[in-house]
């Protein structure tokens, strides 16, 4: 668990309030293993908190805010974010129908949770005209070259000479 806040006094307030909830857990042991690398991290602004979010992308993103809308529209790389103090982790967990299967340890810069998408068979389809291809031609020989794939290159460099 991380924390960005704007205030010292909260990010002490939280780790008390969490001190206290993890003595009334039933399996209090796991849960004080599990929050071991858990931190606060006290920034400045709203830029430097965004900017911070974004680059740890995180697996869950509560945003606890007054404006957690209008900030939530800024988050770029999160797994899930639950707006507002009324929306725990918890729910997303059991009840408001939010994917549970999320990118963990910053993959959700990257990756989306698993959804209906993950298990549809997508196809691209390309065609270029000779033009394109004489436009595109000599960026595709070059890379190719560069990677000494002299078969790709090749495959463009006879197709405008030979007229395809």
């Amino acid at each position: 668990m991380v924390l960005v806040t704007f205030s010292e006094a909260f990010a002490g307030n939280v780790q008390k309030a969490i001190a206290e909830q993890l003595e009334q857990l039933p399996r209090k042991a796991i849960a004080a293993k599990a929050l071991e690398n858990s931190s606060a991290i006290v920034v400045h602004n709203r830029e430097e908190a965004l900017e911070l979010i974004n680059a740890y992308a995180p697996e869950h993103l509560i945003l606890s805010v007054e404006d957690a809308e209008n900030l939530g529209e800024e988050v770029v790389n999160a797994g899930s974010v639950f707006l507002g103090n009324y929306t725990p982790e918890s729910v997303g967990d059991y009840a408001s129908g939010t994917n549970h299967t999320l990118p963990t340890n910053g993959y959700a810069r990257m990756y989306s949770g698993v959804s209906l998408d993950s298990f549809i068979k997508k196809i691209t389809f390309q065609r270029l005209s000779r033009e394109g291809l004489q436009n595109l031609g000599p960026a595709v020989e070059a890379m190719a070259e560069a990677e000494e794939l002299m078969g790709h290159k090749q495959a463009v460099a006879i197709r405008l000479r030979d007229g395809g």
